[in-house]
């Protein structure tokens, strides 16, 4: 997986651009849907070269419909799997780094569901301060400028993000979150 490029190189692409970096697979997928799932193509697979991640879609009966969906859940990919260096590492910069901002609510808690399109570039941020602070997760919502209770619930607000923040604790030696 490419990590060189910090991840707006790809996650600030519209669709079609990213789309066009894609190796695009379709198959028939099993499952409810009568005779028509049977007999189409309609499951799609994505590949994105550069960065090597594998996202698919298959329940809809629809090879558009999933194909839209593919590309949704690579944008979400792009925040959960590629990390990016943070340039300072303060509560400041932090502060005003353009993906995290827009994501803050009149009180200063991140209170949003994983639908919100805020939502998961702030939650690569929050990611990216987690792996900094060897997944401190204290040290890195004063950083974020939460609470620590504020942070564990907006990382467990969807359950792949949870998961890599575990998995992030796991690497550096901590033990996972409950």
């Amino acid at each position: 997986m490419s990590q060189r490029l910090p991840r707006s190189t790809w996650s600030d692409l519209t669709e079609s651009q990213l789309l066009a970096q894609c190796e695009v697979d379709t198959y028939r997928a099993s499952g409810p849907g009568g005779q028509k799932r049977n007999k189409t193509s309609s499951a799609v697979r994505l590949r994105h070269e550069p960065t090597g991640l594998i996202v698919i879609a298959e329940e809809s009966r629809s090879q558009h419909e999933n194909k839209a969906k593919a590309l949704t859940r690579l944008r979400h990919a792009l925040f959960l799997h590629i990390r990016d260096e943070l340039p300072e590492l303060t509560a400041e910069a932090i502060a005003v780094h353009p993906d995290y901002c827009e994501a803050r609510e009149h009180a200063g808690k991140r209170n949003m569901n994983a639908k919100n399109p805020r939502f998961w570039p702030a939650a690569g941020v929050a990611l990216d301060v987690l792996k900094a602070v060897e997944a401190r997760v204290a040290e890195a919502a004063e950083l974020l400028g939460v609470s620590t209770g504020n942070l564990i619930d907006f990382l467990q607000t969807d359950p792949k993000v949870w998961q890599e923040a575990n998995r992030l604790r796991t690497v550096f030696g901590q033990k996972p979150l409950r």
